[in-house]
């Protein structure tokens, strides 16, 4: 390698590394533990988690389908819906957010109809706060279970089709086990970008204490008050990441495959 590109690697492994590791330095250790004693801490993390793992239950039931429909459907117009689908990925989730306010609002084009016929609000609400963090990270999901069925061989379908086995029995028995790495991997990228979204909440379900405010939320206002709690919460997050890339460790080093 290069002499020059080396030390430009050197650069952008620091660029990325001394943050996170600038956080850990600057944790108060002696206080955590008291810190993340606090109730509205607790309650915080709490909803962190039940609402991240709604929002990945969410993903699941309708991203699998959409992403085995994109990975098996050849028509052209597919295109266009593998582009709309990742819009999410690239979308400022603030954006996303104000869109969500739009169509599920009060006023908005589908949440008008639920508050008339149904007196349903939507926004503001712990459902907000689900559906905005599904929005955001459903994609990833998509993308990750539809590259693993591309990759499938489909003469595994073939062979189960022509032994007689009907199309639900080959993808519970064939293709999902098949496929089920990238499931796994795309799950866990989806609760972890679930678990730290903090854009499109705060835009469609605001900031309530014990109803909205997720722990992103709780540091952003933490910041700005107590910086040693926000360096605390986001130690949280921090390590819900690693034990992320710890669990996926397979799929990004290839040398640690059994």
């Amino acid at each position: 390698m290069p002499r020059g590109l080396g030390a430009l690697a050197v650069l952008g492994a620091a660029f990325l590394v001394l943050p996170p590791a600038a956080l850990v330095w600057r944790a108060p250790w002696g206080s955590t533990l008291h810190r993340l004693a606090d109730p509205a801490t607790l309650e915080a993390l709490r909803l962190s988690l039940v609402s991240a793992s709604s929002a990945t239950a969410l993903s699941l039931v309708l991203g699998v389908p959409l992403a085995w429909f994109l990975a098996r459907s050849a028509a052209r117009r597919v295109r266009l819906l593998r582009a709309l689908v990742t819009v999410p990925l690239v979308l400022p989730p603030v954006v996303g957010g104000v869109a969500l306010l739009l169509l599920l609002g009060r006023r908005g084009l589908l949440g008008q109809y639920l508050d008339a016929w149904f007196g349903v609000q939507i926004p503001f609400t712990t459902l907000a706060v689900v559906l905005a963090e599904a929005f955001v990270a459903m994609p990833f999901l998509v993308v990750s279970v539809e590259g693993a069925l591309r990759g499938l061989d489909r003469r595994f379908e073939d062979a189960a089709a022509t032994l007689g086995a009907g199309a639900w029995y080959t993808a519970r028995r064939v293709v999902l086990p098949a496929v089920a790495p990238g499931l796994a991997a795309g799950t866990a990228l989806c609760f972890a970008r679930a678990l730290g979204e903090f854009g499109a909440t705060i835009t469609f379900a605001g900031s309530l204490p014990g109803t909205t405010r997720t722990m992103p939320l709780a540091i952003y206002l933490a910041l700005q008050s107590d910086p040693a709690a926000a360096i605390t919460l986001s130690l949280v997050l921090l390590v819900a990441s690693v034990v992320v890339l710890v669990a996926l460790r397979e799929r990004w080093v290839p040398e640690l495959r059994p």
